[in-house]
């Protein structure tokens, strides 16, 4: 039934008259129809993705604009995008250098609105945890999750998090834990260099701060924007690196060990093999460190 007052409601080919009589020919089908019929057209329609209703007749909506616009006067020419984006860098790195203290810093980040992906995010997400431990994580770009939550390492990625630290007997409270830009891209996007640029300057002034002995890099993105590398993690992994010097740097001395981050565990369990025995490698580290300063308490060796 649908089917037949869907062909009699088809418009014969384009010639002299097709508007008005494509809208004869559609009213009258339609007075044929019953609620029933109507109704499942309708869902047919949806169906195949008709989901706006649209005029009989094409409308030139620009026409009216442009004939009650007033004439337009000597606009001034816009600034090149290239000086807007390194201003902005610039005022990141400004910012970023008045904090004297990583509270300072905290509120530095918060009142910072050169970057526009604070617009579209929940929660400007900020270090966590003990500034002062000597151990600092740098996580990837924030998620859906951990916007949502308003905290780093969220939903499962979070739980396996957890669980990684407690295989090694530490805790978030042991170490410090830091997002690699304070703000998730839309849709989780691939990050612009201009929005990383923008970003990285908060970091690099956080690690100058905290000034930990030892740092984690979880994940690839932060792995290669601390060693300002473009090597794949299977190559960075499972050793311990001196980050990258020089301008546009961190400039901080702690050696990095960079390892897979727990959303991509997650999606290949495979590779939890190697990321025990980088656990491993940090734990064997602290407690060696741990024993050359004897004021420290020594972890427990991992179960």
């Amino acid at each position: 039934m649908v089917e037949r007052h869907y062909q009699r409601s088809l418009p014969g080919p384009p010639g002299p008259g097709y508007p008005d009589r494509f809208r004869t020919m559609r009213n009258a089908a339609l007075a044929d129809l019953s609620h029933n019929d109507a109704l499942a057209l309708l869902r047919l329609q949806i169906a195949w993705g008709a989901d706006e209703a649209l005029d009989d007749l094409p409308r030139d909506r620009l026409a009216n604009v442009s004939a009650s616009a007033p004439p337009c006067a000597s606009a001034p020419m816009p600034r090149p995008i290239a000086v807007v984006q390194g201003n902005t860098q610039m005022r990141a790195v400004a910012a970023a250098a008045a904090a004297d203290s990583i509270e300072q810093l905290r509120e530095a980040v918060l009142a910072f609105h050169g970057c526009p992906l604070r617009d579209t995010a929940s929660h400007t997400l900020f270090a966590e945890g003990a500034p002062g431990c000597g151990l600092m994580l740098v996580g990837e770009v924030p998620d859906a999750e951990e916007d949502r939550a308003g905290r780093l390492f969220a939903g499962a990625a979070g739980d396996l998090f957890d669980r990684m630290l407690a295989s090694i007997d530490l805790a978030r409270a042991d170490l410090l834990i830091a997002p690699l830009i304070p703000w998730r891209p839309p849709g989780d996007r691939r990050v612009s260099p201009q929005e990383m640029a923008a970003c990285l300057p908060f970091l690099h002034r956080l690690l100058a701060l905290a000034r930990p002995r030892h740092l984690v890099l979880m994940g690839t993105r932060p792995a290669r924007a601390l060693l300002a590398t473009e090597a794949p993690l299977s190559r960075l992994r499972g050793r311990w690196i001196l980050p990258a010097s020089g301008p546009g740097t961190s400039g901080q001395e702690a050696p990095a060990l960079a390892m897979r981050h727990p959303s991509q565990l997650l999606a290949s369990p495979a590779a939890r093999k190697e990321a025990w025995a980088d656990l491993l490698l940090l734990r064997t580290t602290l407690s060696h460190a741990a024993l050359s300063q004897p004021g420290e308490t020594i972890p427990r060796e991992p179960r």
